[in-house]
């Protein structure tokens, strides 16, 4: 039984770069190049029409910049899994990236082997923040960060409140730790975080957890 491919579009105004990334990609089995688009306009349009899996996004572009346009498709078709890709390792554009909705952010000097290894993680619903910026931005996503589901909506959420317990497990998921750093981190067994990570899923009404972060992003559940 054949595995469809990760669908990948691409985002930048520069034709060298979209072409070269669309070698590496295109030589790899489980993956193909769905489409192009050199600005952010044109990237809306793209994952209307192509539907790609994941979409790697060019900042700095003519007309409408890639955070616009994360922001635009992400509200349309949330399963797009968006890769910020730019040459600015700036703390602003990763904390943009994240607020729009965007699941990783890699800078262009990136490996050929790191960016298709991002791709397939990206497609399983990973986040991939690995720039040196990355974890400072993401701390000023979190580090206010409060409960509060009166004011907002909250989609297919069970609108049960999230405790504080949930909300501290949801911070150190936003970090991007896995299961058992956060138990290191809060002085609790790794099976009691299991067990908070599923109520905070089942509760926002998502399937995995870099959805759930997404989510409390947007919402202003952290902030």
């Amino acid at each position: 039984m054949s595995v469809e491919p990760i669908r990948v579009a691409i985002v930048d105004d520069q034709l060298l770069v979209r072409h070269g990334f669309k070698y590496i990609i295109n030589a790899q089995p489980d993956m193909e190049v769905v489409g192009q688009a050199s600005n952010g306009r044109e990237a809306v349009t793209l994952a209307d029409l192509a539907r790609p899996h994941v979409l790697l996004m060019d900042v700095q572009m003519p007309e409408y910049s890639g955070i616009e346009a994360t922001r635009d498709i992400m509200a349309a078709w949330p399963d797009c899994k968006i890769i910020i890709l730019t040459t600015f390792d700036t703390e602003e554009y990763v904390f943009q990236g994240i607020r729009s909705g965007a699941i990783g952010y890699l800078l262009k000097d990136t490996s050929p082997e790191e960016l298709i290894e991002a791709i397939r993680a990206a497609s399983r619903g990973e986040a991939i923040f690995r720039t040196a910026i990355a974890s400072k931005a993401m701390s000023r996503v979190v580090r206010s960060a409060r409960v509060n589901t009166a004011d907002i909506d909250l989609g297919n959420s069970t609108g049960e409140p999230i405790t504080e317990r949930e909300h501290e497990v949801l911070q150190q998921m936003a970090f991007g730790l896995r299961n058992e750093e956060i138990a290191a981190k809060l002085y609790i067994g790794e099976s009691t975080v299991k067990t908070h990570v599923h109520h905070i899923l089942r509760k926002l009404g998502v399937d995995d957890r870099t959805q759930a972060v997404v989510f409390a992003i947007r919402n202003r559940i952290v902030q």
